[in-house]
């Protein structure tokens, strides 16, 4: 009798459980809740903070997730040279916690199907749209920026919070990956052609210095040679000035007289005749 009668027990309590259980919703951690209640109120403004919360089986609760999540996808676009590429968008976002019951008002739980995944894929279309096939890879990081700046502004006042959108990955066809080899291989031939001048230019500014430290040294070496020459020249000048000067009649008679090999012949010092000298008469006849 005992144990039928803990049987019978369990067996009414196991409905009232049941029913009690379905009375109340757990707001987990990182969610926010809204009350429902059909009957009365309708939806509920305030958001439920992590939790258990009872209700009557008529009523309920709408939970939202607001923690971070990132939504990835696969975008085909068009380039400004009309070429296609596969874009992978990657955005992270969450819903606004204290503004949960204006996003269930006007858009609902599939936020980001209705509202966000169109305008992600047409911000990366319009964006890539400005860039050519060959400066994708290395500007995506900016394109990502600019992807991300476009749904943020879109979204504004949609009550939701945007943390970043990057590119993750890009696909090209093996045309734009030829012509993307084609176009790094000019670039370094374009940087060995501007190293090759720039080492010609120093080659030529060294010739330069050089033949200018030689046309300065020939220079001083003329200066200083033409400078020794007109010291000389002066010094000789002087020289024949002091002689000319001291070359006087008496003393030229005098040197004359002193010479042991000249000869002295009287002449009448009016008579206006011509004075003739044998040089040769110092010879043995």
């Amino acid at each position: 009798m005992k144990y039928a009668l803990r049987a019978r027990t369990l067996l009414l309590l196991i409905p009232i459980l049941m029913v009690l259980h379905g009375c109340g919703t757990t707001v987990d951690p990182g969610k926010r809740g809204l009350r429902w209640r059909p009957l009365s109120a309708g939806l509920m403004k305030e958001p439920l903070k992590e939790g258990f919360y009872w209700q009557a089986p008529w009523n309920d609760v709408f939970v939202y997730d607001t923690r971070w999540k990132s939504f990835k996808e696969k975008v085909d676009a068009l380039t400004a040279d009309d070429l296609p590429v596969t874009v992978y968008a990657a955005i992270t976002m969450r819903p606004i916690p204290d503004e949960v019951y204006f996003l269930a008002q006007e858009v609902g739980p599939d936020w980001y199907k209705q509202l966000v995944q169109p305008q992600l894929l047409s911000a990366v279309r319009g964006v890539v749209a400005n860039y050519s096939m060959v400066t994708l890879p290395e500007r995506s990081s900016e394109i990502g920026n600019k992807i991300e700046a476009v749904v943020v502004e879109a979204l504004k006042g949609r009550h939701l919070d945007v943390y970043n959108v990057a590119l993750s990955e890009m696909e090209f066809s093996q045309m734009v990956l030829r012509a993307i080899e084609q176009k790094q291989a000019k670039e370094q031939e374009k940087e060995q052609k501007n190293f090759e001048v720039v080492i010609a230019e120093r080659n030529a500014e060294i010739a330069r210095i050089q033949a200018k430290g030689e046309g300065d040294s020939l220079k001083i070496r003329a200066e200083g040679e033409a400078d020794s020459m007109r010291i000389r020249a002066t010094a000789q000048s002087q020289a024949q000035d002091i002689i000319t000067k001291t070359l006087t009649p008496d003393y030229l008679r005098f040197k004359l007289y002193e010479s042991p090999n000249a000869k002295t012949i009287i002449v009448p010092d009016k008579l206006n005749i011509p004075l003739i000298v044998n040089p040769g008469a110092d010879q043995t006849r």
